[in-house]
């Protein structure tokens, strides 16, 4: 699930500027929604940042469109909208397809143009019903089809492996992976993530959640993120998912922000 806010090497980032998010503003924020939901009643994947162990089941889609999907700094900034469709084709096994446009905007202007498919598949490797705990394999590759620059402009890929425990109306999902993202000047990384969600009543979850992830640049800095998520269902199987939080670079500086918002559709 959720390629277009899987993917690994980023296709078009925003260069830092001098407006962002005070460090101790977000983390109260983060801190009292997590207060919040231990107060209150779980789900995983989409809209977060962190994917989840269950694949689309056999024989179903799963379709997030339209999504914005976006991070930067200030009025510097880079994303992406589009289509995200997954397809359940066997037990325990899941096809996923993401078409994004690509967009960026810094004191130059706007840029668009068509950003790079994504492929996965997602298998899913254990499913013990007794103990709750889910674990599945989410290999991906990203193809150069982006215009205007707005791409890797190589085929990237990311191998990671997602995890999940349920109990009652709360979930604890993550893992993390390994990041391809050749070319010059670009390195290799690792990534990992954790997440909490509650289930608030039959049409409404919750969560937060936290990122690392390593530098992609040469010579570059990592990033903290952390995040808050919503699901809420509305008519038949349409639901909203939106997600969103702050950003912290190892270089110091000001906080970033990231989003990402969409309808979502099971049939």
């Amino acid at each position: 699930m959720k390629t277009l806010r899987r993917r690994a090497p980023a296709q078009s980032r925003a260069p830092a500027q001098e407006h962002g998010l005070s460090r101790p503003r977000w983390c109260l924020a983060v801190v009292s929604a997590f207060i919040a939901l231990a107060a209150a009643p779980a789900g995983a994947g989409p809209p977060f940042m962190i994917d989840d162990p269950d694949p689309t089941e056999t024989g179903h889609w799963e379709i997030y469109a339209p999504v914005a999907d976006f991070d930067g700094r200030g009025s510097d900034f880079a994303g992406s909208t589009g289509a995200e469709i997954n397809y359940g084709a066997a037990p325990g096994v899941q096809l996923t397809l993401g078409l994004p446009l690509a967009m960026s905007h810094d004191r130059s202007g706007w840029q668009t143009g068509a950003g790079d498919i994504e492929g996965s598949v997602k298998l899913r490797v254990i499913n013990n019903a007794r103990s709750h705990v889910r674990v599945a394999l989410f290999p991906g590759l990203t193809l150069p089809t982006a215009t205007h620059g707005l791409g890797a402009g190589r085929v990237t890929g990311f191998v990671p492996v997602w995890a999940q425990y349920d109990r009652g109306p709360w979930s604890v999902f993550g893992g993390g992976g390994y990041a391809i993202n050749p070319g010059a000047g670009r390195s290799d990384y690792w990534t990992g993530a954790i997440a909490l969600s509650r289930a608030v009543g039959p049409k409404l979850v919750v969560g937060i959640e936290a990122r690392r992830r390593g530098a992609d640049e040469v010579g570059g800095s990592g990033e903290t993120s952390l995040g808050i998520g919503v699901i809420r269902q509305l008519h038949g199987a349409l639901r909203l998912l939106a997600s969103g939080g702050p950003s912290f670079d190892d270089a110091g500086g000001p906080a970033g922000y990231h989003g990402f918002v969409a309808f979502g559709l099971y049939f």
